[in-house]
This record gives structure tokens, C-alpha cells and sequence, in this order.
């Protein structure tokens, strides 16, 4: 399962109410081979299930994942930081052995 902090889920449900109005759009996550520790994560709207996705619904979001990322991004937290260091959206990835500093790529 892939879950949503509180943050969150009040910048994604904002963006959501901004961008598509109408409502059918979804996160999709996923991970793809790249970066300086080996994979990446991909984040983005959608409004598409395709054959294998895997769906969650944590406090209201919608999450789609692929099963091959979903090996990577199980126990996953989606959080959100605002402060001083502008981090955005970020995973808080408990599978994750080493990450980069810019939190983009990891490595298990």
C-alpha cells in the first residue's frame, strides 16, 4: 500500500481542484530505471488505469501504480514539505538503502 500524509493531501487535493475540475484525474507513481542512485521516481496526473495497475485511496487521493514499481514502493508514505527548503512532493520510501540528495533517485 502506498499512503498520503496529511500535507500531502491538502497540496495534491488543491492541485487536483486547480488543474482538473471536473474530477477523473488520479496520482499515478511509479519508478523507472535512472538517476544517480540507480531508479527514479515518476509522479504524475492521470485519468487512465491501464492492465496491471495496482489502486489506492488513502485520505481521499486517489494513487494508481504499476505492480514492477509497486515491488519498489510498497510501505511508501506520498508527503509534502512547504518550508524554507522548498522540498515539494517527496517519498518517504521504507525500502529505499540509499537515496540521492536530492531525493529524485534511490537505491534498494
Amino acid at each position: 500500500m502506498i499512503t498520503v500524509s496529511s500535507n500531502a493531501q491538502t497540496f495534491i487535493s488543491r492541485l487536483l481542484e486547480e488543474q482538473f475540475p471536473e474530477g477523473n484525474h488520479f496520482v499515478r507513481v511509479g519508478v523507472k530505471g535512472g538517476g544517480c542512485s540507480g531508479l527514479e521516481y515518476e509522479l504524475k496526473f492521470d485519468d487512465a488505469l491501464r492492465t496491471g495497475d495496482e489502486t489506492f485511496e488513502d485520505k481521499g487521493i486517489k494513487i494508481v501504480v504499476d505492480m514492477k514499481s509497486l515491488l519498489y514502493l510498497y510501505g511508501t508514505e506520498l508527503d509534502y514539505s512547504g518550508g524554507l527548503n522548498g522540498k515539494g512532493l517527496f517519498f518517504n520510501n521504507p525500502n529505499a538503502s540509499r537515496t540521492c540528495s536530492c531525493g529524485e533517485s534511490f537505491a534498494v
